[in-house]
């Protein structure tokens, strides 16, 4: 069985072209089997792109599990002056967004896995629905590697299901020395803020 957070996915390729339309910007992107959200955009994603406060206009920023690239296309438009990454394992998740993005002429963003992200980059915010399915443990560690990246007060836009742990993660992530609060909850998602503060610890024994 092929997931979405597979290096390779495994079934064959079958495009279907969604429209996205936000109050602010719009977008057309390519979708994928073997991609998360598949055919449209998932309602976590849109609960984020609409609901979100407006990223900084400048600096790093990072689309954490980008799939075909949603929010980094957002990001990508509302801050054109930023530098937009779009991380993700999966490699067609990666060659989606590195086209739909040159399909919307969006030029500030950069297409990388995890580890081609150079170590000295500090991020002034992250946005991410991140992989849930993964697992508690795994995700745990995932998402303490990069909002130990985040710059002091750096700000990271999560979003998360009810029913698949995202009041426990906010508590998680408070107790890990990350306050996070809820901004908007709807259809049963939950979108949450949260921030790296001075005394935070980073997992690379950086401060």
């Amino acid at each position: 069985m092929s997931h979405y957070f597979d290096d390779k996915p495994h079934v064959t390729s079958d495009e279907i072209i969604v429209d996205v339309g936000l109050p602010d910007v719009g977008f057309t992107m390519a979708t994928d089997r073997g991609v998360f959200s598949y055919g449209h955009l998932d309602t976590a994603t849109g609960l984020l792109l609409r609901e979100a406060p407006p990223p900084p206009s400048r600096g790093d920023l990072l689309d954490l599990g980008c799939g075909s690239g949603a929010i980094a296309l957002a990001l990508g438009l509302r801050s054109p002056d930023a530098s937009v990454w779009a991380v993700d394992v999966n490699e067609r998740a990666r060659q989606l967004t590195a086209a739909n993005a040159k399909r919307n002429g969006v030029n500030n963003v950069v297409v990388v896995s995890p580890e081609q992200v150079p170590t000295e980059v500090q991020f002034a915010a992250i946005w991410s629905n991140p992989p849930i399915r993964i697992g508690k443990q795994a995700l745990h560690a995932l998402l303490l590697e990069w909002l130990g990246r985040l710059e002091i007060d750096g700000q990271a836009i999560l979003v998360a299901q009810k029913h698949l742990g995202a009041d426990s993660l906010q508590r998680w992530l408070t107790d890990e020395g990350y306050p996070t609060r809820r901004i908007a909850s709807r259809a049963g998602f939950r979108l949450m803020q949260t921030q790296r503060q001075r005394s935070t610890r980073r997992v690379d024994g950086d401060s």
